[in-house]
């Protein structure tokens, strides 16, 4: 009888145990089967691959793990403007710094380099400034003279203003009018519109002062000089195009604004020939009427005719909630033969206007979407997405300054990284929020919105797909040279170059 038992019970066992290994292992199936479908599961990687890696997903897992068990003290979980600094001291971040990122796709001209930067113009001579009469905004102008009108106080010089005050203390001052970054952010940025409506005063207020001609000159030079040091190949940037005027009361129109792009971006290259030049979107405002966009187009073709190497193609921007939906533009943006890159899907508002822009940038034939957030909500969407190889121009930090998810984890790119979704990583207007050009987008994305088992793979693909879903005319050239960089930082890693940093 206790034979019997022991037998009967013995077979239990042992198929209790069977059930669960066999559980297990379809388990781990499983897992490997959504791990494959991931961004970047295609790549292998090499001998020297595989030990950097190692070392990278080591620091990611440090960090990630630490968070999980003390989710109060998680960086990412917290306002971008808490961390931004104190993530640049992490071995991670240093070497996502050092990483080839390939090109940037999406970013706005003047809002690229931040606040120290553009205090720094306010040194230049002839510059006048007009604060209002509580000092809670500023005017700017160039101008041999005192300029007339447009001020409620009085244009004062900014040389004379520093010579009459502490200098410190004003450009601790003057400096706040060239950053969101505060103290304070979830009670000041309360809703989209609200921290929107502080984010369109830095570009109102800033306009005169770029838009002097030596300073717009400076400005993008020095842009694309930041770019090249955050290991950034190329960039495709967008731009209103907005008149230009110097001191000696000439002004210079929308196509003379992008003949000077081209011409300081071939002074660059021939500066930096390691440098892959840009070219440009032209990506005039969406909150106009009809007219205003025919106008628009008139101009892009324009552009496209004298510089047809250098236009990359067309779009329309903007706060997407406010915008004009897109299918108001068929008329004029569709048979324009211009390559269009169309802002879409920036916004919360499910089966809205702005919400259904996705689908008149897919049927409009746009090469990219900018942004595409609430590209997640429509699943037949991403498979005309996939299927038509539409990237997606993805900026995480962006997404999170102006407020439409709080915290990376919830961000929809986890989605889109997931499924091999054509996405590549952009930085939109990382200035006015104290980014790094491309660095603190790809930490961010790295740590707290993709999975914890993604690695190195899915870094390099990202970085490729920038390259192939580029405008640039020999993709080949811009791939193999980003091998050669990308196999330099693979051995920088291995070396050991990051121990003891």
């Amino acid at each position: 009888m206790w034979s019997l038992t022991i037998f009967l019970l013995t077979n239990i066992v042992m198929a209790m145990s069977q059930i669960h290994e066999n559980v297990l292992r379809e388990r781990e199936t499983l897992i490997e089967k959504e791990l494959k479908m991931m961004v970047g599961h295609s790549i292998e990687l090499s001998d020297s691959e595989l030990k950097a890696n190692e070392i990278i997903m080591d620091l990611k897992r440090e960090e990630i793990d630490y968070g999980f068990r003390n989710p109060k003290d998680f960086n990412l979980s917290k306002h971008f403007f808490e961390y931004k600094e104190q993530v640049k001291d992490t071995k991670l971040y240093k070497i996502l710094k050092s990483m080839p990122k390939g090109a940037m796709l999406h970013g706005h001209d003047t809002a690229i380099l931040g606040p120290d930067y553009v205090l720094g113009l306010t040194y230049y001579d002839d510059l006048w400034m007009c604060f209002n009469e509580d000092e809670s905004d500023v005017s700017f102008m160039f101008s041999k003279h005192r300029p007339t009108g447009l001020c409620g106080t009085k244009w004062e010089r900014a040389k004379d203003i520093r010579e009459n005050t502490n200098v410190t203390e004003f450009d601790t001052k003057l400096r706040k009018f060239f950053t969101l970054v505060i103290d304070n952010p979830q009670e000041v940025y309360t809703d989209v519109n609200t921290v929107w409506e502080y984010f369109s005063k830095y570009f109102i207020r800033t306009g005169p002062l770029f838009t002097y001609k030596p300073v717009w000159e400076k400005y993008y030079y020095d842009t694309l000089l930041a770019l090249r040091e955050d290991n950034v190949m190329y960039i495709e940037i967008r731009s209103v195009l907005p008149p230009l005027y110097d001191l000696e009361g000439n002004t210079y129109t929308s196509v003379d604004t992008a003949k000077i792009y081209k011409q300081v971006t071939e002074k660059f290259k021939k500066d930096y020939p390691d440098f892959f030049g840009a070219k440009l979107i032209y990506a005039p405002l969406k909150l106009v009427d009809r007219q205003t966009v025919k106008n628009y187009v008139k101009i892009a073709k324009e552009i496209h005719e004298l510089m047809p190497d250098f236009l990359a193609g067309f779009d329309l921007v903007g706060q997407e909630d406010l915008g004009r939906p897109l299918k108001e533009f068929y008329p004029e943006i569709t048979n324009t033969s211009l390559n269009l890159y169309c802002h879409a899907g920036e916004t919360n508002w499910y089966g809205t206007s702005s919400d259904e822009n996705l689908f008149d940038a897919i049927l409009l034939g746009t090469k990219r979407i900018g942004h595409a957030f609430a590209l997640v909500k429509h699943p037949l969407l991403m498979t005309e997405v996939k299927k038509r190889q539409i990237a997606l121009e993805v900026n995480v930090i962006s997404n999170l300054v102006l407020k439409l998810v709080d915290d990376p984890r919830n961000h929809p790119l986890a989605t889109y990284l997931s499924q091999d979704m054509p996405v590549v990583l952009s930085s939109d207007d990382p200035g006015p929020w104290e980014a790094e050009i491309l660095t603190h987008d790809f930490y961010v994305a790295f740590v707290g919105v993709s999975s914890r088992h993604a690695d190195l793979k899915m870094l390099k693909q990202l970085a490729l797909n920038s390259l192939y879903h580029s405008s640039y005319s020999e993709k080949h050239n811009l791939v193999h040279e980003f091998q050669i960089r990308w196999t330099k930082f693979i051995d920088s890693i291995v070396k050991d170059q990051w121990v003891h940093v």
